[in-house]
């Protein structure tokens, strides 16, 4: 029988213990998020619907986000035991230098668009967490405001090859001009994907106020503030922003593309060289015979060819294959710190994180970003301790198992079915 008492004042004064408010509106909605996802739901909250759809939205059915997406949520992990992790070291080295954490942010097209800090605060933020920023052709910063905002850190860029070839060499010159250390030599858009949310929306750039948007921007006007005071959104690196961003591309990429824009690249570019959107191991193979200095895992964020190859589960494929002659690095559907680990316990040497770093930039600009690092920093850590691994070095494809739910149907029982 349970025994019952009074309760004393004293205490009930010691559960009386109240944390003081935070009292400043952005810092209080970014303290509550605790994961990526609680960001996405801060940021489209807060960002009007054309813009958000555009950070979030894929190509076509947005088949190949979802399955990237989750390819990482089915995985297994397999802990050790008795294994002293009281400290965690998360550093690595890539493409010639040093990173805190072994993930960077991914080069992201028309990023003050989302939130006028744009690459700013994405640069920013990364030179406080000693992670590389990569900037994209499509920017809306340029080469020199990324190198300001990030004086000292490791800048990379992400370049496409444009129909008009000197536009694409002079940006080469300038990345190498600011010291940029890493090209990103962009392999998947020879033309633009079928991002039916931005058709769907009317979305143009630079944006257009329509009857639609006044509506929608009524509970924002905050963003609207923002976008109306700041200077004209346009990029920084093309001349022409009229029309829809598949609009934009096709008329600026080249679908002739090919290994001999790579050759001349190369020879343009005293840094790393690096091909981002490698999708199947032959090319990764060729790319490693040819001496480039590493490899992107990538179908674009699922915003080019839609049911195209899940870079997560490619990885170990490729690793088995050039592994041991380049760096690989993966990118696409990466939502948390596990899925970080994951990617380097089956080889990965670095990650790059895209939309979540945007959602942290839409939910609370420069201190969005800060807090996107530190939520996947904190989830990283958290997992290798649950591990048992005491740096990224002791990850190993022991720690892993791909759980499949897409089971490649084998052709002999395609022939036998069709007889």
């Amino acid at each position: 029988m349970v025994t019952r008492q009074i309760p004393k004042p004293v205490e009930l004064l010691d559960l009386m213990k109240f944390k003081k408010p935070e009292l400043d509106a952005k810092k209080r909605r970014l303290q509550g998020a605790l994961t990526i996802e609680d960001l996405r739901t801060i940021a489209k909250r807060r960002t009007p619907k054309a813009a958000f759809d555009y950070t979030e939205g894929a190509a076509e059915g947005e088949i190949s986000l979802s399955r990237a997406r989750q390819a990482f949520q089915d995985i297994e992990f397999h802990p050790s035991i008795l294994r002293d992790v009281s400290t965690v070291d998360t550093s690595c080295e890539i493409f010639g230098g040093r990173s805190a954490l072994p993930f960077g942010i991914a080069p992201t097209g028309f990023t003050r668009l989302m939130q006028t800090e744009g690459e700013t605060a994405g640069a920013g933020a990364a030179a406080a967490a000693g992670i590389p920023f990569t900037l994209s052709t499509l920017g809306t910063t340029s080469i020199e405001g990324v190198k300001a905002a990030n004086p000292t850190g490791r800048n990379w860029f992400q370049l496409y090859v444009m129909r008009d070839r000197e536009i694409s060499y002079e940006l080469v010159r300038r990345a190498a001009a600011n010291d940029f250390d890493t090209l990103f030599f962009t392999v998947d858009t020879p033309i633009a994907g079928a991002r039916l949310r931005d058709k769907r929306n009317g979305f143009s750039i630079p944006p257009q106020l329509t009857l639609g948007t006044i509506i929608n921007a009524i509970p924002r006007p905050w963003w609207w503030y923002d976008f109306l005071t700041t200077p004209k959104l346009e990029f920084a690196s093309l001349s022409d922003t009229g029309g829809t961003v598949g609009d934009l591309l096709n008329a600026a990429m080249d679908p002739s593309i090919s290994f001999a824009d790579l050759d001349i690249i190369r020879g343009m570019w005293p840094g790393k060289i690096v091909v981002k959107g490698v999708q199947n191991v032959e090319d990764a193979k060729r790319l490693v015979d040819l001496g480039v200095d590493g490899m992107v895992l990538s179908n674009h964020g699922g915003r080019q060819l839609d049911r195209a190859p899940i870079p997560f589960h490619l990885l170990p494929k490729v690793v088995k294959e050039v592994g041991a002659d380049t760096e690989v690095t993966i990118d696409t559907g990466i939502m948390n710190g596990a899925d970080i680990v994951a990617a380097y316990a089956l080889g990965a040497k670095f990650t790059l994180i895209g939309r979540a770093y945007l959602y942290g930039l839409m939910a609370g600009g420069r201190a969005g970003v800060d807090r996107t690092i530190e939520i996947l920093s904190d989830q990283l850590v958290r997992t290798m301790k649950l591990l048992e691994v005491s740096s990224l070095e002791e990850l190993t494809p022991k720690h892993v198992t791909q759980l499949q739910r897409l089971v490649p149907v084998q052709p002999g029982l395609v022939h036998a079915a069709q007889s």
